[in-house]
């Protein structure tokens, strides 16, 4: 580490334990013994971490292996699946206890020895490690304290670094005896070099297989679970959710593997029965992708058809028989959570009669977890299919066509999961009137979706009046400032009451602000008179042919903020080849870093670029500059309208 460490608490773990080697954690001033053969990330504190920091160790031991460097040729599976619970386990408890940035380092000896480093920035903060009252830390929970136990069995040696303003926690794992390969339980095959799968099967009824499952049931069972919950976690695809579930039991738990998924509106256990309607066709898996197929056909011809309680544990399943074995064990399992069953999880080991009971709790244990995947990506399927219905609602159907003019419009939600804050609409008012509008909502969800639901049908109501321009935005703002909060407020109190976030004592009705541009189209002689009003908008430019380019009206205030406020409005030619722009904030407002889109009339710009183009493409080549603009993608709604004079 370079630093001479101000104080050092080591805690051996069998006598003639090795100290830290030069270099190491604790040990004196000076190089690595190898220092190329170094992993080293520094990353936030969250509870991400343990999973990046496994990462980190895997990718570090497969190119360590790749490049031969010295020491990579004693590193076996042993020793990697030691050193991934070692980091997963400093890590989560840095994360826990410590709560700042947390920097992971693991180095590679000549020897083969690996020393895990974890430092975080609370250098008062002890590690906890010590038991109080049930084997916990004094004034911890009896869950908590487990995990620096289980690295003191693991290493050779390990201690803690206190330094100015940091705290290293290091263990040090040591390579494989010699004598070690006749141990029962060890495995000490080389760690698989890039395109090699760890732990691969030996055949069926092997001693080995045996070997391996007390091997790694010992050492690697819970990075397995942590690891998998990781994966299972962010996936929000129940498909995706069963493949995962097929990959990580096969071959590491079972030779082969099924999973039934459960049509909801069928279930197939809904009476107890046992039947199998509501059954979708399985996934399959097999270590020997040669008998996918045929297995496949096996479990289609007798699926699953559990006759107990869905909340019952594992239950035998008939062996599939033909060329997957004369005989072996096979468990099914449901898969259930919140309160209903999800489907059927079914695992397979040849050539013997049973599981051990380790391997089925520890699927039990993944199922459970897989379960909740499926349930959560079910939840936001059907979230997703409400937000996308609710959309389509507050969203004219249908476009007028107005004589004389083309329109293209653009509208990007920035949450694809839910109602957008912005709207337009272009709709005929009679008369020989056509009425556009493009609006912004303050907010996103169901409140601003209730605005919305308002705003739009009174807009075109008002027209069809036969209100001016002026008028209409006098009468909306009024009935936003009489309506709109009391319907925001029910809609926010109505999510509450189906779960949602609590309303804060005291909270009143949160009025609902509404930028709104909105305008009037009469085709003439030689063209199209144009009339419109921004209220708290982007104002619309006007493109010229020789390109050109200038604002049309004039800013005033938001709608629903001011009682009996007036608006005014600007009347106007289209004349051919004219292009009018109408945006909304998510397009002048688009950022990189510091920078915003429409900063020095930028949008201005963009627009004089467009010169000579249609409708179509103005609105696209306005679409993509946006998007470009920033590295990131868009954090806001964008809505634009085009429309150009023929």
């Amino acid at each position: 580490m370079g630093a001479i460490p101000t104080q050092r608490e080591t805690v051996p773990r069998a006598e003639g334990a090795h100290p830290p080697a030069a270099g190491a954690p604790g040990g004196a001033t000076g190089a690595p013994a190898a220092e190329d053969a170094r992993a080293h990330v520094i990353m936030l504190g969250s509870s991400l971490a343990p999973g990046s920091a496994r990462a980190l160790l895997r990718s570090a031991f497969t190119e360590w292996t790749a490049r031969g460097l010295p020491g990579a040729a004693l590193l076996t599976e042993r020793l990697a699946s030691d050193a991934l619970l070692t980091v997963s386990e400093l890590v989560t408890n840095a994360v826990v206890h410590a709560g700042t940035d947390i920097e992971v380092a693991c180095l590679l000896e000549e020897s083969g020895t690996l020393v895990v480093e974890v430092m975080d920035r609370h250098p008062d903060c002890a590690s906890h490690g010590g038991e109080g009252p049930g084997g916990a830390p004094g004034g911890l929970p009896e869950e908590y304290g487990r995990g620096l136990g289980l690295v003191a069995r693991l290493a050779d040696s390990w201690g803690v670094t206190h330094r100015a303003g940091a705290k290293t926690v290091w263990a040090r794992l040591p390579a494989d005896g010699e004598g070690a390969a006749d141990a029962p339980g060890h495995d000490l095959r080389r760690w698989p070099g890039p395109g090699r799968p760890p732990w691969p099967d030996a055949g069926p009824g092997s001693d080995w297989r045996g070997i391996r499952d007390r091997e790694w049931l010992g050492r690697g069972a819970l990075s397995f679970l942590a690891e998998a919950s990781d994966l299972l976690a962010g996936q929000l695809d129940e498909d995706l959710v069963a493949s995962l579930a097929g990959q990580l039991i096969v071959p590491r738990l079972a030779d082969w593997c099924a999973v039934w998924l459960e049509d909801e509106a069928r279930g197939a256990w809904a009476d107890g029965t046992g039947g199998t309607a509501g059954l979708r066709p399985p996934r399959v898996w097999h270590g020997n992708e040669d008998h996918v197929d045929e297995l496949r056909r096996a479990l289609e011809k007798d699926p699953p058809r559990p006759g107990g309680p869905w909340h019952a544990g594992p239950v035998v399943h008939p062996w599939p028989g033909g060329s997957l074995g004369a005989h072996g064990a096979a468990l099914a399992y449901r898969l259930a959570a919140g309160g209903r069953p999800l489907g059927t999880l079914v695992i397979g080991r040849a050539g013997t009669s049973c599981f051990p009971e380790e391997i089925g709790g520890l699927v039990e244990d993944l199922g459970r977890r897989v379960a909740l995947a499926i349930g959560a990506a079910r939840q936001y399927a059907r979230q997703a299919t409400i937000s996308a219905v609710l959309q389509r609602g507050l969203l004219p159907g249908a476009v007028a066509e107005i004589p004389g003019v083309r329109s293209a419009l653009v509208h990007e939600p920035c949450d694809k999961g839910g109602p957008s804050g912005d709207f337009y609409d272009l709709f005929p008012a009679g008369e020989g009137r056509w009425c556009f509008a493009v609006g912004d909502v303050q907010g996103k969800g169901p409140e601003a979706a209730v605005v919305i639901g308002l705003a739009r049908p009174w807009l075109r109501l008002l027209a069809r009046e036969g209100y001016e321009v002026p008028d209409v935005l006098d009468r909306l703002n009024q009935l936003l400032l009489d309506d709109a909060t009391e319907a925001a407020d029910a809609a926010a109190r109505a999510l509450v009451a189906a779960g949602g976030r609590p309303v804060a004592p005291g909270d009143g009705p949160q009025t609902r602000f509404l930028s709104l541009l909105y305008g009037e189209l009469v085709p003439v002689d030689g063209g199209v008179r144009c009339t419109l009003a921004s209220a708290g908008h982007p104002l619309p430019l006007l493109l010229a042919p020789d390109g050109t380019v200038r604002a049309v009206a004039e800013p005033q205030t938001l709608l629903g903020v001011v009682e009996d406020a007036t608006y005014t409005s600007e009347t106007f030619e289209l004349c051919s080849g004219d292009v009018l722009l109408c945006v909304t904030d998510g397009v002048t407002e688009r950022r990189d870093g510091s920078r915003q889109f429409d900063d020095g009339d930028g949008l201005a710009a963009a627009l004089a670029g467009c010169a000579g183009l249609d409708a179509g493409l103005v609105a696209e080549r306005i679409r993509r500059l946006v998007h470009e603009f920033g590295a990131e993608p868009p954090g806001d709604d964008l809505a634009l309208l085009v429309l150009q004079a023929e």
